[in-house]
């Protein structure tokens, strides 16, 4: 089983460049054909993908629990979160996060960088009325020919219909 351990990152999650211009650190994963980012302060640390133990009764989407070093972590499918098609390969890997006091695995298709984008990269979710449920993304960031959805993973896995956090 590998794994890689991120430096601990700055003290806070914005940068000064400039007087005007912050920049956000993200990291960056794919999902099916789309590019996502979160916050990297969010980010305990990055494994291959190991198959979990069931529990009885989770929903598909929820793979199961591992140990890791004493700690039970639940393991989330966001690919199956997310409506995407869910293939196990070498590729495979789970984010392993800290959020809301709680340590959770998602499994995503791969990791791609740590990317700083700056505020002028950043635009806000687009209004897409009830047709698409855009209140998990904080907004849309732009690096070159790349777009990124950068999702707000704390609302996400706090949400009553992730089914992890009472």
């Amino acid at each position: 089983m590998s794994s890689t351990e991120l430096a601990p990152a700055p003290s806070t999650a914005l940068v000064t460049t400039a007087a005007t211009d912050t920049v956000r650190q993200c990291l960056t994963f794919r999902v099916g054909a789309e590019e996502y980012g979160i916050d990297i302060l969010k980010v305990q640390e990055i494994r291959s993908y190991e198959s979990p133990t069931r529990i009885a009764n989770a929903p598909p989407f929820v793979k199961g629990v591992v140990n890791l070093r004493g700690v039970i972590v639940p393991i989330v499918d966001l690919r199956l979160r997310l409506g995407q098609a869910a293939e196990y390969n070498g590729f495979t890997v789970v984010i392993i996060l800290n959020v809301l006091g709680r340590v959770i695995g998602v499994v995503v298709d791969s990791v791609s960088d740590v990317l700083e984008l700056g505020t002028d990269t950043i635009k806000p979710p687009p209004e897409m009325g009830a047709a698409i449920d855009a209140r998990h993304i904080t907004g849309l960031g732009r690096i070159g020919d790349r777009m990124l959805i950068l999702l707000d993973i704390e609302r996400m896995v706090a949400s009553p219909d992730f089914g992890l956090v009472d």
